[in-house]
C-alpha cells in the first residue's frame, strides 16, 4: 500500500521505502562485522517487527535463525505501565547464544529493558538490540541499542509495520498519522 491511497490520513512521510532498505542494507554490514564467527539469533518481537525482520534477514550474508516473541506492556489506556507480559514465546533455547532483539520501534523503552534482562538471565551470551525507529525524546528508561535505522521525532507513526488499530501495518513508507485518525471520538 503507497501514501497516496491515504493522503487524508498522513501528514508527512518521515522515511520511504527506499530509505529503509537503504538504512537496513547499512545496519546489516554493521551486523556482519560485528559476529564474524557465529551469527546471533535473531528475535523479531511480534507483530510491528515483522517487515524489518524479513527485510533485515534478507539483507545479511548469513545465514539467518529466526524466532518470535509476542509481550504486552499493560496498563490503563493507551500507556505503558512497564509491567510485561508474555504472550508469545521463543521457541529456540538461548542459552550460551548470542541474541539480536529486532524491533521497529523504541518509544519509551520500558519493554524493550525488560525484554533484555529477561533474555540474558535466561543465560544467553549476548543481548543486542537492532530496531529500525527510535524516538529519543520519549525514552523514560536508557537503553543500550547497538543498531539504529533513523532516529524520528516523538509523532504518531504508522507503516512498515508500525500500526493504529491494527490498520496502516503494510504501509511501505514511515508517515505520521493525522491526529484526526487517533481521537476520533475523544
Amino acid at each position: 500500500m503507497d501514501v497516496e491511497h491515504l493522503s487524508d490520513d498522513l501528514t508527512e512521510v518521515l522515511h520511504t521505502e527506499a530509505e529503509l532498505h537503504a538504512r537496513l542494507a547499512e545496519m546489516a554490514r554493521e551486523i556482519e562485522a560485528d559476529y564474524p564467527e557465529e551469527p546471533p539469533l535473531l528475535v523479531g518481537v511480534l507483530k510491528g517487527a515483522v517487515m524489518v525482520m524479513a527485510d533485515l534477514a534478507r539483507e545479511l550474508r548469513f545465514h539467518a535463525q529466526m524466532d518470535w516473541m509476542a509481550v504486552s506492556s499493560y496498563g490503563a489506556g493507551t500507556k505503558s505501565s512497564g509491567v510485561v507480559k508474555i504472550l508469545k514465546d521463543l521457541d529456540a533455547d538461548i542459552a550460551g547464544r548470542d541474541v539480536l532483539i529486532v524491533e521497529d520501534i523504541i518509544d519509551s523503552g520500558l519493554t524493550l529493558s525488560w525484554l533484555k534482562e529477561n533474555l540474558e538471565i535466561r543465560g544467553a551470551k549476548s543481548v543486542r538490540i537492532c530496531t529500525m525507529l527510535r524516538k529519543p525524546e520519549a525514552l523514560k528508561v536508557e537503553v543500550d541499542v547497538a543498531y539504529v535505522g533513523f532516529d524520528i521525532p516523538v509523532e504518531f507513526v504508522v507503516g512498515y509495520g508500525l500500526d493504529y488499530a491494527e490498520d496502516y501495518r503494510n504501509l511501505r513508507d514511515v508517515a505520521i498519522l493525522a491526529p484526526h485518525v487517533y481521537t476520533k471520538g475523544e
